[in-house]
């Protein structure tokens, strides 16, 4: 078993900027990136491996020949890799959109359904985001809703500010707007319907909407959050862990590495590693690999413990 550091893809889409290469110094050849794959499978875009003899290879290609052990007994249960990470870098705002659950997703699209969550990294002042709905509407005031425009008098937005953390259950109605770089854990699927774009054109033409599917799967029931994250940060000494979400699927922690943390892959899952700001190492006996801004690490199931040391703030995920 390796630690394996991983290549993101990077994805343009129109609403994207530009942070992600000048800040996090991935590499692009595009104009605008909106967000970088740091741990995925998916076959809309995966990771490869940058070390180890490994290198080359798709991080799937990987696992499957390496068998489900690096993945831990929490992912016996999945029949693909359950999860998907990225960074997001909105520069303008993104499609007011829900996902399905599984058993929508499955039957109708041939993949899981999507629950995520979203880790604030930086943002403007004025910066907010789109959470379900203000008040209780019927699915046929959501329909007409969109059919005249007027969508967005009737949905939720809630401002946010750094280190805030929200939980986006499948059928929930969100939106990232513009002024937000994000963190997102989220089910390994690339499924979105969107229900309203700003009437923005790409190449010339309206991005298409999926009107029927969301009415099928969004809940229309008003929605509060806080952006508090679940736990409270415990003071660890040479670092800080806080406990951001976590649900049956994966868990999030952010640590805050003054010096020092000590991390454990044991037989359940595999652990995820991306560093959200500063550099480090990460160490295991006589292994030693780099961890700065930007950079993701996948550590098998059942490694053991490894060490972080730097300065570092590191997010921490898992299968459940």
């Amino acid at each position: 078993m390796k630690i394996l550091k991983l290549s993101p893809t990077i994805k343009d889409y129109i609403w994207g900027g530009t942070r992600l290469t000048k800040e996090f110094e991935m590499v692009s050849f595009t104009d605008r990136q909106a967000e970088a794959w740091v741990l995925s499978c998916h076959g809309d875009g995966e990771c490869t491996i940058e070390n180890t003899d490994f290198k080359g290879r798709t991080l799937s290609d990987v696992l499957s020949n390496e068998g489900k052990d690096y993945l831990g007994t929490n992912c016996k249960k999945y029949e693909n890799f359950p999860i998907l990470i990225k960074l997001i870098d909105a520069k303008d705002n993104l499609s007011v959109q829900v996902h399905p659950d599984d058993e929508y997703a499955l039957r109708v699209e041939g993949e899981y359904g999507k629950t995520e969550a979203w880790y604030i990294m930086d943002c403007d002042d004025d910066a907010e985001i789109i959470y379900g709905f203000k008040s209780d509407i019927t699915k046929e005031e959501f329909r007409k809703s969109i059919e005249e425009n007027t969508l967005t008098d009737y949905v939720n937005r809630v401002k946010v500010k750094k280190g805030d953390i929200f939980f986006i259950q499948a059928g929930t109605l969100h939106a990232i707007c513009k002024g937000i770089l994000l963190a997102e854990v989220q089910q390994n699927s690339n499924t979105t319907y969107r229900v309203y774009d700003y009437g923005r054109l790409q190449n010339g033409k309206p991005r298409e909407l999926h009107v029927e599917k969301a009415l099928d799967v969004t809940s229309t029931k008003a929605l509060d959050a806080s952006g508090k994250p679940m736990g409270e940060t415990v003071d660890k000494g040479d670092y800080k862990e806080t406990l951001l979400t976590e649900c049956d699927i994966f868990s999030m922690k952010r640590l805050d590495v003054i010096e020092k943390a000590e991390v454990i892959a044991d037989e359940k899952s595999f652990v995820s590693l991306v560093a959200l700001d500063g550099n480090g190492v990460v160490m295991h006996e006589d292994t030693c690999v780099t961890l700065y801004k930007g950079e993701s690490l996948f550590i098998p199931a059942g490694f053991g413990k490894v060490e972080i040391l730097g300065a570092v703030t590191v997010l921490e995920s898992r299968v459940n």
